[in-house]
């Protein structure tokens, strides 16, 4: 195996794949990526793998020979990124299936495994294909991935729910106090050969990997899915990421959302997140809870906030409300998280009581609903 390619080519998809090697692996060669060179294509292949998680990602170079083995990818890619921003030669040597690094700086030796001992990665044959634009992947995790649920003990919460119905894609996500809900027009349609529609749950952590590789794809062609009941697979051109879907049933989040609203405030979105960022300073010291006061009359909203024993904060914001004056509560860390989800000029909050459940909607295209359960207020 011997290939030459630029420093920061190697270094971008290294780091890509290097995010799923487990740092305690099952296997020894686990902790390794696996390397495939072509010399008829002229491209490299990197693969990261835990068993559950795996990226495959490709790039163009120079292929003088070709082969395939495995290298240790933590100390790969600290070498690698330290080089120079120049061409690198790697080849590998006749024994210990070790590769030695050439750049103008210098010359390393690293030692690997062979590449017969790693696992393949999982394929999806008989499952469901659809492909899914850009844009709509991107809102829907940038609008869901928040509202995750990071304790392994919920584990169907720990993901995003997606549900494809004709012509939208649905992301869902909660951790038991709030939900985050977008709904996304999917103009590439769903997978045409079959009547079943998508209902899985991915997990958090593959879709955020997924997101960042959306991030760095610069084709407009839509992605390609591959699911059946335990895998799925995205296709972004030449990169793939694979993942197992979590099991068991997602809760029945439509029904959570309430029907009808005594109240309504239409609010600047900046202006209001810029008092929560300041109150918060004070409800950090206590237990995080901020308390929002609808008051028609004035056709404002103070945002107040009383830490015992530190101090106390008040800010008022202009804002449109229908309905009756009321004082609910929220931690402000929910409500900040939501807000900045949002993303449009102009809020709603929608609420009933100080006790029964409160949505966010953004005032523009963006199809977002963020519920959060307001805390008790004690007197």
């Amino acid at each position: 195996m011997k290939f030459v390619c630029p420093q920061s080519e190697l270094n971008t998809h290294l780091s890509l794949v290097s995010r799923v090697v487990p740092s305690r692996p099952s296997k020894p060669v686990l902790s390794n990526v696996l390397i495939k060179v072509d010399e008829d294509s002229q491209r490299v292949t990197l693969i990261g793998f835990d068993e559950t998680m795996g990226i495959q990602t490709c790039f163009q170079a120079q292929v003088e020979e070709p082969g395939e083995l495995t290298l240790p990818a933590k100390l790969l890619e600290s070498i690698i990124s330290r080089l120079p921003s120049e061409d690198i030669v790697i080849q590998e040597t006749q024994e210990d299936a070790a590769v030695t690094i050439t750049s103008s700086s210098g010359e390393y030796e690293v030692r690997g495994l062979s590449a017969e001992d790693y696992p393949s990665l999982p394929v999806v044959e008989d499952g469901q294909a659809a492909e899914l634009s850009i844009e709509a992947l991107l809102e829907g995790l940038k609008g869901s991935l928040f509202a995750t649920s990071a304790d392994e003990t919920k584990q169907v919460l720990t993901g995003v729910h997606l549900l494809a119905e004709p012509e939208t894609l649905e992301f869902a996500a909660t951790d038991g106090h709030r939900l985050a809900v977008v709904k996304t027009s999917d103009e590439s349609g769903q997978g045409k050969d079959t009547d079943d529609k998508m209902d899985v749950t991915v997990p958090a952590k593959a879709l955020r990997d997924l997101e960042r590789m959306l991030q760095t794809y610069t084709s407009s062609e839509p992605i390609a899915l591959k699911f059946d009941r335990t895998q799925v697979i995205f296709e972004l051109g030449d990169q793939r990421l694979t993942t197992r879907l979590l099991e068991g049933q997602y809760p029945n989040y439509r029904q959570l959302i309430p029907k009808q609203f005594e109240r309504q405030v239409t609010i600047d979105r900046k202006q209001l997140m810029d008092a929560l960022e300041r109150i918060a300073v004070l409800a950090d010291q206590k237990n995080n809870i901020v308390k929002l006061s609808l008051d028609p009359d004035q056709q404002s909203v103070a945002v107040s906030v009383e830490a015992q024993e530190v101090g106390s904060g008040r800010e008022v914001v202009a804002a449109q409300i229908t309905g009756d004056a009321l004082d609910i509560a929220f931690n402000v860390r929910y409500l900040l998280d939501g807000l900045k989800a949002l993303g449009t000029n102009e809020v709603q909050l929608q609420c009933n009581t100080a006790t029964s459940p409160s949505i966010f909607v953004p005032l523009g295209e963006v199809q977002m609903t963020y519920l959060v359960m307001p805390v008790q207020i004690r007197s």
